[in-house]
């Protein structure tokens, strides 16, 4: 574990339509929403995810490798204002996320193979993400897109999310394309609930949840969206 991060606890679930305006209703009560949300108490997150010649990121996950580590550009409610490349890490129970700001036009130079340009920049993830795509290839895969309802809690720095609309865009790799029309990647009726945490959840957030009683679930949304390209297009991992 590299202790300079900082380790959180991730819980998934999927929840029907019925539970989650059950659980809504009751946090709704208890925790604030995220001051990032619109008027609609939500935003749109846009992923693109990459992984090397030998899709060892996908391979791990679904071989239940406990540690490892994903790589994605993440885009807000469209724009390119706010443009992060990521790397999510995953140890034991825990996760930790570390992320560099991109420009536009370092994305464009990226999307158009020049990876140089990350090189350029003098930060140590992006010299990391370089080496990779130099020397395992990484490479983008899948776009991941949902919506997302935040809500948050002082107390053991408590995050929940509700997921939805789950959708993948299929062999397109253009976070920008405004001619993208990305397709549902899960049930209609299913939400991704997730709840991440320091050390704790405060009792009360717990009961409001009743976690024992819902379907815990491990597949991320990246596999879920390569699964789908794969038994929609014939992909070959």
């Amino acid at each position: 574990m590299n202790k300079s991060l900082k380790y959180r606890n991730e819980l998934k679930f999927f929840i029907n339509r019925h539970q989650y305006y059950v659980i809504r209703n009751r946090l709704r009560d208890l925790m604030e929403q995220d001051k990032h949300v619109g008027p609609t108490g939500e935003y749109h997150i846009r992923s693109l995810y990459f992984d090397d010649i030998d899709n060892k990121a996908l391979h791990e996950k679904l071989g239940g490798v406990r540690d490892r580590v994903k790589y994605r550009i993440r885009i807000y409610n469209g724009s390119d204002h706010v443009i992060h490349f990521e790397k999510k890490i995953k140890f034991k129970d825990y996760i930790a996320k570390v992320k560099e700001p991109l420009t536009r036009d370092m994305y464009d130079s990226l999307m158009g193979g020049n990876y140089g340009v990350l090189k350029e920049q003098n930060k140590p993830l992006l010299d990391e993400i370089h080496d990779e795509m130099k020397n395992r290839l990484l490479r983008p895969k899948v776009i991941v897109d949902y919506v997302r309802e935040p809500y948050v809690c002082v107390n053991g720095n408590v995050r929940i999310t509700f997921d939805k609309e789950l959708r993948t865009g299929l062999h397109a790799v253009d976070i920008f394309d405004p001619k993208l029309r990305p397709v549902r990647a899960i049930d209609h009726d299913l939400i991704i609930l997730e709840v991440k945490y320091d050390e704790y959840i405060p009792a009360y957030i717990k009961i409001a949840l009743q976690l024992e009683g819902l379907n815990r679930q491990s597949a991320s949304k990246y596999v879920i969206c390569r699964k789908y390209l794969k038994f929609n297009t014939w992909e070959d991992y």
